[in-house]
């Protein structure tokens, strides 16, 4: 009796346990009363566009369509789903923020038609109740633009990355995934005058996905099993971010515009500003930057000499038994064949000890094909084969004192991480398996001696 409310206390705790992880996400914001209407969420991007400096005159601009032109619909696993992925208000959003930016006075042209129809009302009602042949009639004119804004919504990526973790252990379980999307957005400035096209400008904006699960499955007694499971997901909402890179390219546009001199600044000096310096920066900066944010280094090993030192430990394994830890240094020397693949010269001097039975000091010296997995980015894994011998070079014991080469197989892996262009720090591990069993000149069991072991490294390269 007192097992099994032992085993349900310990049920309990894990399962209290695997809610408290979840509930910061689930139940911190969980709508538990109905919630008044209140002003729609702004995203960071408007702070900016609000702070930027005033125009010396604003512009009239129109915009007629920008709207959603990637043709995509929401993924769905139970069926057809005629839902839209983005918005089809894309042209209510960019009219907003024209208008919040203090720089563009927009006009109708989205339902310009309407417009017409109800000014041709007005006159008509002015003309049978007022008289006067229609000169009463009369309304002022529309305002007509300087700019005409066309472009739209032009790409939504659906799973740029994904990925996920998990664990599960004696009945209790915890995941967590996540998805990125990522749409863009092009918008261009044209010219009413002459139909010239001024200004271009591209942003784009990630769409996150999380979700996290927690589950609890025991058996607490006979015929008796507790169940539980909690959890949350997390979806950023599409039409927020379709409003920030909508924001982000009238911000744009501005600057643009400001840097070409096709409008001006109230005060000439505020190119000067934060806004300004901040924007030049960040533009600079992404032409150093693919689409996920890395750094270009197309070029990261090819073509390249390197030099290196490693220090580590070094573990007999062969006939003797009792084996030692003893420190192992190595020089390397490297070259690239390919952005992937590596040659590399090591040499190395290293103790090796078999208690009570030989203390000898080695010299190692093996040429391998480095292997690196992600070679453009700053932290890479890499495996690794090569060959090598071993020259002995003294002994304690009288027995193994013969001087000569035995040959070896190198196997390994670990990663390398780039401080900076040119120095790197690595750790790895390997395995130095003797293609004979003479090593400690004992012949025993099926496999031959070898060491393994572990290393870490500072390499320079040389352009």
């Amino acid at each position: 009796m007192m097992k099994q409310k032992s085993k349900l206390l310990r049920a309990s705790c894990a399962l209290l346990l695997l809610m408290f992880i979840t509930a910061c996400g689930s139940y911190i914001h969980q709508p538990l009363t109905p919630q008044r209407a209140s002003l729609g969420p702004e995203t960071p991007v408007k702070k900016d566009l609000l702070e930027l400096p005033k125009p010396q005159e604003k512009i009239v601009a129109a915009v007629y369509k920008f709207r959603d032109q990637t043709g995509q619909y929401k993924p769905s696993v139970t069926g057809a789903n005629w839902s839209t992925a983005v918005t089809q208000g894309a042209t209510t959003i960019l009219i907003r923020a024209l208008e919040e930016s203090g720089w563009f006075i927009p006009i109708e042209r989205e339902n310009i038609s309407n417009l017409l129809n109800e000014r041709k009302i007005i006159r008509s009602s002015r003309a049978q109740y007022e008289g006067d042949n229609g000169n009463g009639a009369l309304l002022p004119p529309l305002l007509f633009a300087g700019v005409i804004l066309e472009g739209g919504i032009v790409s939504y990526e659906s799973n740029v990355f994904t990925g996920g973790a998990g664990m599960r252990y004696f009945g209790a379980d915890l995941s967590g995934q996540y998805r990125e999307d990522r749409i863009s957005i092009y918008l261009r400035a044209v010219s009413t005058a002459n139909g010239k096209i001024l200004k271009t400008v591209y942003t784009t904006k990630s769409i996150l996905s999380q979700e996290v699960s927690a589950g609890f499955f025991r058996y607490v007694k006979l015929k008796r099993i507790l169940e539980a499971e909690t959890g949350f997901t997390y979806n950023e909402p599409t039409e927020i971010c379709v409003t920030e890179a909508i924001e982000k390219a009238v911000e744009s546009l501005i600057i643009e515009g400001v840097f070409d001199k096709l409008w001006a600044l109230e005060n000439q000096t505020d190119t000067l500003s934060s806004a300004f310096l901040r924007y030049e920066e960040e533009k600079t900066e992404n032409l150093t930057k693919d689409h996920v944010g890395r750094q270009f280094k197309k070029e990261r090993f090819h073509g390249k000499l390197s030099l290196g030192i490693k220090a580590g430990a070094l573990y007999y394994d062969g006939d003797y038994t009792a084996g030692d830890i003893r420190p192992i240094g190595t020089f390397t020397i490297g070259k690239s064949i390919t952005p992937h693949l590596h040659m590399e010269l090591e040499n190395s001097g290293a103790m090796v000890h078999a208690q009570n039975n030989f203390d000898l000091r080695e010299l190692l010296s093996q040429l391998n094909l480095n292997y690196y997995f992600l070679p453009y980015e700053k932290l890479s894994p890499f495996a690794y084969l090569g060959a090598g011998a071993v020259h002995r070079s003294g002994t304690h014991d009288v027995g193994l004192s013969e001087k000569r080469f035995i040959p070896f197989a190198s196997f390994g892996g670990g990663v390398e991480y780039l401080l900076t262009n040119k120095i790197a720090v690595s750790a790895e591990g390997y395995l130095n398996y003797m293609l004979n069993d003479r090593y400690d000149q004992v012949v025993n069991g099926v496999y031959n001696d070898s060491f393994y072991g572990f290393k870490l490294g500072l390499k320079y390269y040389i352009k």
